[in-house]
């Protein structure tokens, strides 16, 4: 919905059907966290609400709504330190060895539902953006994340939402001068900060990969689990700093994992997450425990990220 004239309101409540999914997806990008996103957008909302005599129809009520939560994050970045995930703060870690603990109770980067991607009613609004995996998967997420906060909203506001530079500037009160400058500092940093295999894309059948990652876990059978790796493949579990590089040092943390009831206890079942395949993983008992997310490169995995946290599992539930 791209209307140009005053809401009343009446027709807010529709706007925010309409919109809250993509402003969701925005401040999810921005700030690296899905409590921190949804935060965002329900103060974007109390905002526009208080603020709605004020809407001149100058501009569409989607770009409204932009602006003011593209600077309720920024204001919110200046607040709290970004989130990371492992890998941008520590070397690889010995499998032989118990994970490190997290001391510093560290800002993890957090997944996000691909049911969260989805417009609610896409037929009824054109002006829906897709959410395409080049621009949601945690590689990118992550990388962006290292970007100083204004290159970043503009990095997104430009190469990702598709406004001009004009419209940029106007959306943050700066130049369109300005603007570019931003756009080119932050195009190469961001080109810098992105590894390699998030350049690629799968080239196989993503969920049979993951059908068998499952049946080889279930029967824990680590031969079968690395063999579906990348030789370089990468594992991170936050809010564990640790992470291992190469799929042997996988396979001997997963030995190790194995070796105890509680490893052989946990069970898998599919999901899907920043437009990645994903699973659930819950104890022997029904208890939850992280979601593992995939990437893939050309046919083999060539990263897994587990959360271990309890609130990040609950989004992905029934």
């Amino acid at each position: 919905m791209t209307t140009t004239r005053r809401p009343g309101q009446t027709d807010f409540e529709r706007l925010l059907i309409h919109h809250r999914r993509e402003l969701l997806v925005h401040c999810y990008r921005m700030l690296g966290g899905l409590e921190d996103a949804e935060d965002a957008v329900q103060d974007t909302l109390v905002k526009a609400w208080r603020h709605l005599d004020s809407f001149e129809a100058r501009a569409s009520v989607r770009t409204w709504l932009y602006r003011i939560a593209t600077n309720v994050c920024l204001d919110a970045l200046d607040h709290r330190a970004r989130r990371i995930l492992p890998t941008a703060i520590v070397n690889p870690a010995d499998p032989s060895l118990p994970p490190a603990a997290d001391d510093h109770e560290t800002p993890w980067l957090q997944p996000i539902p691909d049911a969260m991607l989805d417009p609610v009613d896409p037929e009824s609004d054109p002006s829906t953006v897709v959410i395409t995996r080049e621009h949601i998967e945690l590689a990118f997420t992550a990388a962006i994340q290292h970007l100083p906060p204004r290159q970043r909203a503009v990095l997104l506001l430009r190469d990702v939402m598709g406004y001009s530079a004009a419209e940029t500037a106007s959306l943050l009160d700066t130049s369109a001068a300005a603007v570019n400058s931003a756009l080119q500092r932050a195009r190469a940093l961001l080109h810098a900060g992105l590894p390699d295999t998030a350049r690629h894309r799968p080239s196989g059948d993503s969920a049979d990969l993951l059908r068998r990652y499952t049946a080889a876990w279930h029967a824990t059978d680590v031969d079968s689990l690395v063999a579906l790796m990348r030789a370089d493949a990468s594992m991170a579990m936050p809010p564990t700093p640790s992470w291992y590089e190469g799929r042997d040092s996988i396979g001997i943390y997963l030995r190790q994992l194995f070796g105890t009831p509680f490893g052989r206890g946990l069970r898998l079942a599919a999901s899907s997450a920043n437009r990645q395949p994903a699973l659930v993983v819950s104890t022997s008992d029904g208890r939850p425990f992280a979601v593992k997310v995939f990437t893939v490169d050309g046919d083999a995995i060539s990263a897994i990220t587990g959360f271990v946290d309890p609130v990040v599992f609950s989004r992905f539930g029934p």
